[in-house]
């Protein structure tokens, strides 16, 4: 989308109405499953892959009939057929290719979190702002049916002004094991930045208009301290107008916890009203004499125990069948082409959300770490100094 008039973060692109071209920087597991979309999307006329890993790339290149692999994101995203860049690295490399892109004018989708120091984080939203591409954040779990239909609600005033949320997110340890064996650089790889952010997003998309103004945490390391990592973290949050919110995530559980990824709860209490959502899967449960595959198996990883149950659905981007997958991240990444051709609103998350949401995030591990209450918003360079994440990712 080169040259693009509409301003950054706008819910109502103007659309390009013809066909475009997708680069994919990242052949990993949710750049395969975003590349394979694009490639089946009818406006989709051209399509270039970039991965470090050469094998890795070439064989996902070969799986979706790419146009173009490279090991160079720059020459990719600089090519003239590409109109929009899927970001869908590792968490700690999203500045560079962002950056890139934004800079070439070309229309962006970038896997969360936007980046693992909240300066990283708050350059990436300058330089979209200032070149005035079309830019959204992956926070798949917006596009179920169940978190949708509580949107709709609560902007009709089913259950008055919101006063109360609580949430809680349970997962098991192969989302920590797998992420954190591809870096050493974990400072901010922890359970509330890393995995806590999708239900920070989504409470925080729920309760849209409400403005943070302090946070108190507290985290455990006993099970996952020795990976660099904490187990858990449990947080209460105050908004400008007294609303209440505590946020906990726990993602300690044992390997064989039946949950493939996300099990979550929210309670939502009004001057009028409640919903009360149960997503924690266990109204699909399968039970085999046979090992079941891991949700979240990125290549190379092996989750280390045999799993014999499983709640099925539990898996945040859908399930597949017959080589396709068909769930929440189908319907993002579709509703997102769509919007590059035709325009019009979506509930994708944007880069000032995204943003919010890191340093949210990061505000509660430092809270949890100084034992303190912090003050929100809170400064980006002090996040980073004092958590210990200044200087990585610049571009």
């Amino acid at each position: 989308m080169s040259n693009a008039s509409t301003p950054a973060d706008t819910s109502t692109p103007a659309g390009l109405r013809r066909p475009i071209g997708v680069a994919v920087i990242g052949c990993g597991t949710v750049g395969r499953i975003r590349a394979g979309i694009a490639r089946d999307y009818p406006a989709v006329g051209w399509l270039g892959l970039c991965d470090r890993d050469e094998p890795l790339g070439r064989k996902l290149a070969g799986d979706t009939r790419a146009d173009l692999f490279t090991t160079d994101a720059a020459a990719l995203i600089a090519r003239p057929e590409v109109d929009a860049v899927i970001v869908a690295t590792d968490e700690n490399q999203h500045e560079i290719p962002t950056t890139l892109a934004a800079r070439a004018g070309k229309a962006l989708f970038i896997e969360k979190p936007l980046a693992t120091t909240a300066v990283g984080s708050q350059r990436i939203l300058t330089e979209i702002t200032s070149a005035g591409v079309d830019a959204v954040v992956g926070y798949t779990q917006r596009f179920r049916r169940r978190f949708l239909a509580t949107k709709a609600r609560l902007e009709s005033g089913t259950i008055g002004a919101v006063t109360t949320v609580v949430t809680r997110a349970f997962m098991n340890q192969m989302v920590p094991l797998a992420t954190l064996r591809r870096t050493a650089e974990r400072a901010t790889l922890t359970p509330i930045v890393v995995s806590g952010t999708h239900s920070v997003d989504m409470c925080m998309w729920l309760m849209a208009g409400k403005e943070p103004v302090s946070v108190y945490a507290r985290s455990v390391d006993r099970s996952l301290g020795r990976h660099g990592t904490k187990d858990a973290t449990l947080a209460i949050v105050t908004m400008a107008d007294g609303t209440i919110w505590s946020m906990n995530i726990s993602w300690a559980l044992p390997t064989v916890w039946p949950g493939s990824v996300y099990g979550l709860e929210i309670g939502i209490v009004g001057t009028h009203g409640v919903i009360d959502i149960e997503d924690t899967h266990r109204d699909l449960v399968l039970a085999s004499d046979f090992p079941q595959p891991a949700g979240y198996q990125p290549e190379g990883f092996a989750a280390g125990a045999a799993r014999h149950v499983d709640f099925l659905t539990s898996y945040p981007p859908g399930d597949l069948w017959n080589g396709q997958l068909w769930g929440p991240m189908r319907e993002e990444t579709v509703s997102w082409l769509t919007r590059l051709i035709n325009g019009g609103r979506t509930p994708h998350a944007t880069v000032a959300d995204g943003h919010r949401n890191l340093l949210l995030t990061m505000a509660m591990d430092l809270s949890a770490a100084r034992r303190t209450e912090i003050d929100l918003p809170a400064d980006p360079a002090e996040l980073d100094t004092l958590l210990g994440t200044s200087g990585k990712e610049r571009a």
